[in-house]
This record gives structure tokens, C-alpha cells and sequence, in this order.
């Protein structure tokens, strides 16, 4: 049986797992923290997670990861079979990994761990998250779902990083950037998913775990 190493409080791991739920694939959870220990560099060299353990060996990176899962275990489908659908859902995660969440999170120290970022990071982001999040408004199309009419891998990806995005500027800039797009609503109608309240359970659950480690 595979193995999904992590914790439940990151976005990257709960993409992974709302994944694995929605296909209906079994798996085992380990409880990993990013220690960068002898032990996890081991199996995952950068000390990130989520990694996957496999009967071949073990995966990194989560994007990998999911992409794996669905050429291995190919009932419930979460990529069309069509090409030019598969490919535009595919946009669509990569867009807000690259263009939206990656920028945010350098923002994350002072919205969510009592840190500090600088003017100059806060205004280089600020700029890329206006332009990149009137873009992604173009390529999103809430109809019900991110990419369309049936739930996919960049539903997955949404649900964890877009909430993110919203909270980080409003916290940092006083001003949701996504508010102008339907992501509460949309967020609303994916937690009637039975996965997707595990998912958030077992998120919430582990951010009380991690705040009592510090």
C-alpha cells in the first residue's frame, strides 16, 4: 500500500490526500515534519513534504505525486481523456502554483507565523498577485468547478491554495484579492464532499498538533 509523509496543515499535502480520497485510492498516512533530519533528507532531499513511498520507491514533488496516482490508478478519473481538456486542466494548476500561491507564500512568514517580511517583498508581491490574479480570471471558470462542469485534479489544487491566497492579502494588504471571483461559494460547494470535510478535519486537527510543538 502506498504511503502519503507529511503533515495535514500543508496545502501541498492535502492536494495529495483530497486527491487520493476522491479516486478512491487506499493509502496510509505518515506523520513527517519538515525537521530536516538525516532521516528525511533520506527520502526527500530538499526536507520538503509531501513524499510519496511506493513499491518502486519513493516520490517527491507533489505535482509528481498526483500525477503518478492518476497514470497508476486510473479509475475515477481526474484528468480528462481528451487532450486539449486534459492540457487545460493542467494550465489551470500550474497557474495558481506558479502564478498565485508560490507568490503568496512569500508572504506566509508574517501573515501566519509571527514573522516579518520586507516592504520590498511585500511590494514585488503585491504587483504580481494584482496582475496575476485578474489573469487567472480568465482562466477560471467556476462552472460549478474550477475548470468546468466535472471536478478534476485542479479542483484539488484550488481548494487548498485559493483560500490561502485570499487570507494572506487580506491580512497583509487589508484586501482580498480573489474577492471579485465566487472562491467562497466555491469553497462552500466542495465541503458538502465527504473527502474534502476529512480533508479540512484532519487540517484543522494537525495545525492544533503543530501549534503545540512550538
Amino acid at each position: 500500500m502506498i504511503k502519503l509523509c507529511g503533515f495535514a496543515a500543508s496545502n501541498y499535502y492535502n492536494k495529495v490526500k483530497l486527491a487520493l480520497l476522491e479516486k478512491g485510492v487506499e493509502f496510509e498516512e505518515q506523520l513527517v515534519w519538515t525537521d530536516r533530519s538525516p532521516a528525511l533528507l533520506e527520502k526527500s532531499p530538499l526536507g520538503k513534504i509531501p513524499y510519496l513511498e511506493t513499491e518502486q520507491g519513493v516520490l517527491i514533488e507533489s505535482q509528481v505525486i498526483l500525477d503518478y496516482i492518476e497514470a497508476a490508478y486510473p479509475a475515477h478519473p481526474l484528468i480528462p481523456a481528451d487532450p486539449a481538456a486534459a492540457a487545460k486542466i493542467r494550465e489551470l494548476i500550474t497557474f495558481m502554483e506558479l502564478h498565485l500561491e508560490l507568490v503568496a507564500r512569500e508572504l506566509y512568514p508574517q501573515a501566519f507565523f509571527g514573522g516579518t517580511v520586507s516592504e520590498e517583498v511585500k511590494s514585488r508581491a503585491e504587483k504580481l498577485l494584482r496582475r496575476n490574479t485578474k489573469a487567472f480570471a480568465r482562466l477560471a471558470k467556476f462552472a460549478p468547478y474550477i475548470g468546468g462542469s466535472e471536478f478534476t485534479m485542479a479542483d484539488c489544487v484550488a481548494l487548498v491554495h485559493l483560500p490561502l491566497v485570499a487570507m494572506t492579502t487580506k491580512i497583509i494588504y487589508g484586501e482580498d484579492m480573489l474577492a471579485d471571483l465566487p472562491v467562497r461559494e466555491y469553497t462552500k460547494m466542495l465541503g458538502e464532499r465527504p473527502t474534502v470535510q476529512k480533508v479540512n478535519a484532519d487540517r484543522k486537527a494537525n495545525q492544533e498538533v503543530m501549534l503545540s510543538r512550538k
